[in-house]
């Protein structure tokens, strides 16, 4: 015969407290002293106590679980939605979101649950399953600007965060970085450098976070006499960095300093600068953005403006989390600052 599996009233036999304290302890109730909560945890551990998570749903009305939502604007077909979700778990940007998001949830025992939301349809699922209760609440990364995602969530009345300010406003909370400040930053070290022919590759010009960076970085490179900028709009790719710093080169063969506006499009930029005899940095020094994998792995080590991502996506789950316990009631912004990491690229 199989051993019945460990009950509340056997744990608190194991600790010598009564079934309430271990119910408060298992629940989260934050009223337990630390040594009572210490003296049910190791009574747990020895019992082999598992909690009931349909029981427990019961009582505290929530799943433990959050949908994590990369969510779009437009209408794609099944093969352009597939090929959407590859580029996203290509990008290291989207990698370290979810390295931030898990290390604030895994230690309280809560979950994600990956969504895509680049259809009608598929936006009406995220709203309905959170309706449904499938998810306490969701986090969402936007990858356009007119996303109507997150005005359809805040119409609904349901606990959300956003990464990176709405195109549209809406009243959820976000966080975001100091963009312009990282155009500053890159172009004053490309100036401290000696370069005097700069350009720029922009992320796609419809995105409020290239928007920023590309004016913090043409606004400082004129108050230092530079009016003109020479300017390539890039897609946040390889391949597009490549495209971009190709028709740069053939437009003003001179250049010798260029930001991109995220590391990936600075690791296609070294390559056709290569490929095109440049040297990096004697002859182009080159800034990148976010501070990815991709800027030690690039040859050479790319200089680049770090987002702290990580901390960011860990600060947004933290306020999902206040918001799905009502301890935030209202919406709320957190606006982190950029820093420069100087490599070997500049």
């Amino acid at each position: 015969m199989s051993r019945q599996a460990p009950t509340l009233e056997d744990v608190a036999r194991e600790a010598g407290v009564s079934r309430a304290t271990v119910s408060r302890v298992v629940n989260g109730v934050r009223n337990v002293d630390p040594a009572i909560q210490d003296l049910v945890r190791r009574a747990i551990e020895r019992t082999g106590y598992a909690p009931n998570q349909a029981a427990r749903q019961l009582v505290t009305r929530r799943t433990t679980t959050v949908a994590l939502v990369v969510s779009g604007a437009g209408d794609a077909s099944d093969s352009e939605q597939n090929a959407f979700a590859t580029r996203v778990f290509a990008d290291p940007f989207f990698g370290r979101v979810v390295g931030g998001v898990v290390g604030h949830l895994r230690p309280r025992r809560m979950h994600p649950v990956l969504m895509f939301a680049e259809t009608p349809e598929a936006r009406q699922e995220v709203v309905a399953y959170l309706r449904q209760g499938g998810a306490d609440g969701a986090l969402v990364v936007s990858t356009h600007p007119d996303d109507p995602l997150p005005a359809l969530l805040a119409g609904a009345g349901l606990p959300a965060v956003l990464f990176a300010r709405p195109g549209r406003p809406v009243p959820l909370s976000y966080v975001d970085l100091a963009h312009r400040d990282g155009g500053r930053l890159a172009a004053e070290h490309l100036l401290e450098r000696g370069c005097r022919r700069i350009a720029t590759v922009t992320g796609p010009l419809a995105v409020a976070a290239s928007q920023e960076r590309l004016a913090g970085f043409r606004d400082t490179l004129a108050r230092h006499g530079h009016p003109y900028v020479p300017v390539a709009e890039g897609g946040f790719t390889v391949d597009s960095g490549m495209a971009a710093m190709t028709s740069l080169l053939a437009e003003h063969p001179d250049t010798d300093g260029v930001f991109t506006a995220n590391d990936l499009m600075a690791q296609g930029a070294v390559q056709v600068l290569r490929d095109h005899g440049r040297r990096v940095p004697q002859d182009v020094a080159v800034v990148g953005f976010d501070d990815s994998s991709v800027a030690v792995t690039c040859r050479p080590r790319l200089t680049t403006v770090r987002q702290p991502v990580e901390e960011m996506a860990a600060t947004m789950a933290c306020l999902l989390d206040e918001h799905i316990k009502g301890a935030r009631t209202e919406p709320t912004s957190v606006i982190f600052d950029p820093e420069l990491v100087v490599r070997d690229s500049a």
